[in-house]
């Protein structure tokens, strides 16, 4: 095996292994949290990977930019997809 002392190794770069992949190094704590009323994008919230579906919600309704297009209006439909956005359909 040739050394390679000038350029701070040992051996060639091609006879080293490949870095081990692990998976809590790319997981994430966080999100972001997209609120939607009528389909257009009104709020965005960085939220626990953990929230449950009733918080998030909650969170959608109480936010002061969403509650502009929802005041007055009935409630038609509200739907929650886990790790992505809450739609809020009003009419």
């Amino acid at each position: 095996m040739q050394s390679y002392p000038r350029r701070g190794g040992r051996s060639s770069i091609h006879l080293q292994s490949w870095p081990a992949y692990d998976p809590e190094l790319g997981a994430s704590d966080t999100f972001t949290l997209v609120v939607q009323v009528n389909g257009k994008l009104r709020e965005r919230f960085e939220v626990p990977v953990d929230i449950s579906e009733d918080d998030a919600k909650q969170m959608a309704l109480a936010s002061p930019k969403v509650r502009a297009h929802t005041d007055g209006h009935e409630l038609q439909r509200l739907l929650y997809v886990p790790g992505r956005l809450v739609n809020i359909v009003v009419r």
